[in-house]
């Protein structure tokens, strides 16, 4: 059977007890980078089985091998750096290919940085839109936002540290001052989750360095959570270990 194991994004102790028996019984892991996931089973005390690679760019001839496997009777975990591999990874061909040959998987739930930014945000919850990496060129990043314009959902994407303001500048072009929230290393030592205004958040992050994994939150098309000018409503607020300078 194919096992789909979420692993924590950051916190180990988010590894469920049902995850890491899953791990110690698979007969091979196929993983997003041996070495992290070898990192999360040495600091669990389990041994090393078969391990394959199983990322973008290689998900055709590792696929092969996995499906080679589960027609042999192994049991396979199937996992990524953090979160669930599927989730803006390339693990959902491979699930395909198990559901399209009917061949029995699971799902071993655990951490996901989308739900724990939508649930820091303080935004609405009922639906909301994940739409994983914004492309880096303008035009395309401006249809990006443009597509969830006048959609109600709560809107989430994950971004590159080195480009949290450019997207927030583009977003404010096209989405309006709406509210928004920055989350930065969720579950780490360092985690801080910034909320505010689109028009606030962008100083804090223009010309200033950030490291971390990123994920944005921002409101869906409802006046309540948009700003009209002159500024007024919700100020900034920062919670976190860290805050930055």
């Amino acid at each position: 059977m194919l096992h789909v194991v979420a692993t924590p994004i950051g916190n180990l102790s988010d590894l469920s007890p049902r995850a890491l028996e899953t791990l110690k019984a698979a007969d091979l892991i196929a993983c997003e980078d041996t070495r992290r996931t070898w990192a999360l089973l040495s600091a669990f005390q389990i041994p090393r089985p078969e391990m394959i690679s199983y990322r973008q760019g290689n998900e055709e001839r590792a696929g092969e091998h996995i499906m080679r496997a589960l027609q042999a009777g192994r049991n396979v975990a199937l996992c990524s750096d953090g979160g669930y591999p599927g989730i803006s990874d390339p693990g959902y061909r491979v699930i395909r290919l198990v559901a399209q040959n009917n061949l029995a998987f699971d799902i071993i739930p655990g951490a996901s940085a989308v739900e724990l930014a939508l649930l820091y945000s303080g935004l609405p919850t009922s639906s909301f839109t994940f739409k994983g990496f914004p492309p880096r060129k303008p035009g395309a990043l401006r249809s990006f936002f443009a597509e969830e314009s006048q959609a109600p959902h709560t809107l989430i994407f994950f971004e590159s540290p080195f480009r949290v303001a450019h997207s927030l500048k583009a977003a404010l072009e096209i989405l309006g001052d709406r509210e928004a929230a920055v989350c930065i290393e969720l579950t780490k030592a360092h985690e801080r989750i910034h909320r505010s205004y689109l028009s606030d958040l962008i100083p804090l992050f223009e010309n200033k360095p950030v490291k971390g994994e990123i994920t944005i939150v921002i409101a869906g098309a409802n006046p309540k959570f948009t700003r009209a000018f002159p500024k007024q409503g919700l100020q900034c607020s920062v919670s976190g270990s860290e805050i930055l300078d």
